[in-house]
Parts: structure tokens; sequence; C-alpha cells
């Protein structure tokens, strides 16, 4: 995605407009695309932002163009043999953790399920690996950023 400016931005070749406005000094965002309206929840985490919509969490970075072509030209990226650690993205409850140490998972496989403000949001793999270490359990209680697993 590429922001185009204050309202509006590019994502897979198509432009839309945007509003994005805290709500109450609070993690939480309401976003309207196109006239529709959601909630985000938006906070960052260990260089970049992680978004929690519509039940979904997603890592995001955010670089400016300079940031961009000094990244591509190091070719720096988050390597894919590093340890990931699945941190809460907020306070709540394992529902569930269908996976188990050892288990190879593909990106977008869900790796726990955490209630929180009673909404239930499936946590996912953001990419191929093998789930090295379970911190949690079902009915395990949670705080924000606490680590629940990692993948390698």
């Amino acid at each position: 995605m590429e922001i185009i400016d204050e309202h509006h931005v590019l994502l897979n070749g198509k432009s839309y407009e945007i509003d994005f406005d805290e709500i109450c000094d609070q993690p939480v965002y309401s976003l309207l695309i196109e006239g529709k309206s959601y909630e985000a929840y938006v906070y960052p985490m260990d260089g970049t932002w992680q978004v929690l919509l519509l039940g979904r969490s997603y890592q995001t970075l955010v670089e400016d163009e300079a940031e961009k072509r000094l990244r591509v030209a190091s070719s720096g990226s988050l390597g894919e043999r590093a340890e990931y650690q699945l941190k809460a993205p907020m306070p709540g409850m394992v529902i569930s953790v269908p996976v188990i140490e050892g288990q190879e998972v593909q990106k977008g496989e869900v790796l726990a399920v955490l209630e929180s403000m009673k909404m239930q949001n499936e946590l996912r793999a953001p990419r191929d690996g093998i789930v090295t270490r379970l911190r949690v359990r079902t009915g395990d209680n949670v705080e924000q950023y606490q680590t629940m697993l990692s993948v390698e």
C-alpha cells in the first residue's frame, strides 16, 4: 500500500478514499474506506505497527520514500529464518491455541484465538515456519504485548 495524500491510498494499483481518526485518545481508530466505516486497534510493536481489524491482526511497516530506498538497497527485510514472536495485541483471554510445538504452519494459518472486549480475534502466522515454543494455553489471561508463542 502506498499513501498518496492525507485522504487517498493506493492498494494493488487501485486508489481508495480514506479517513482515519483516533477515538478518545485510545489506540482505537475510526477508518472510513470509500464511505464504509471500520474500527481498527492500532499500536506500535518492535519497530512495526500491529493493526487489529475485523478480528484479524496485521503487522505493518510504515516507511517514507528514503527509508524504503535504503531498505531495498541493503536488502533489509525480516529474515525468513528469524524467530517471530506472536504477542498479544491487547489484554484478553486465550480461547484456543490450535497449534502445538514442532508443528509446521503456513502464512495466514491461525496460531491463537484471543477474546478481548467481547470479540474473538484470530491471530495468524505472518509467514511459513515451525512453532518452536508455546507460552500460553486455552483459558490463560494475557496482558498486552505478552509473548504467546514463537515461530521460526
